[in-house]
């Protein structure tokens, strides 16, 4: 019998712990690893949708929360920005724009971009609604020590930067 187990085998019995990838070979552990990232990015994502308070995903907030500390901002610039298409962003902005959140604007510079900017009404949630909302979401890591936390954030980070061409870590 093999010693070295398969991803297929560990994706089935989805042990997590600190030897889930011990018995396997390289590409198997890559696998796995690849296997364990989609698991978490899809349920993470659902999670995070299931925290939306007033139709307000994680995104619509992400991107409050930047027009909020940064000002009015060119929509295709915020949608690069959030990592989110252009129709994904037209779609975010309209209900947010339907729930007097932001409102749309000519960009004087250059006549084929919009001005995204807050309305009196999303100044006022964002001062006082976004900061309660992304603490509760983040309680999810308050099982986590704080060096458990640096080391996933970090990890993360290593993550986004070589998927985006930044090279390794």
């Amino acid at each position: 019998m093999e010693a070295r187990q398969s991803a297929d085998a560990l994706a089935c019995d989805r042990r997590t712990g600190p030897d889930a990838l011990a018995d396997l070979d390289d590409a198997a552990a890559r696998r796995a690893l690849v296997a364990q990232t989609a698991r978490f990015a899809a349920d993470f994502i659902r999670w995070m949708e299931g925290r939306a308070c007033d139709g307000l995903s994680y995104q619509r907030l992400a991107l409050l929360q930047i027009l909020h500390c940064g000002g009015p901002a060119i929509m295709r610039d915020l949608g690069t920005q959030l990592g989110t298409s252009p129709r994904n962003m037209t779609a975010m902005v309209d209900q947010l724009e339907e729930a007097d959140l932001v409102v749309r604007r000519p960009y004087p510079a250059d006549r084929r971009a919009t001005l995204l900017e807050l309305t009196p009404a999303g100044k006022r949630m964002a001062d006082s609604a976004l900061l309660p909302r992304f603490i509760a979401m983040g309680e999810i890591f308050d099982q986590f020590t704080e060096e458990e936390q640096q080391k996933f954030y970090v990890a993360l980070g290593c993550l986004v930067e070589v998927m985006h061409g930044g090279g390794s870590c």
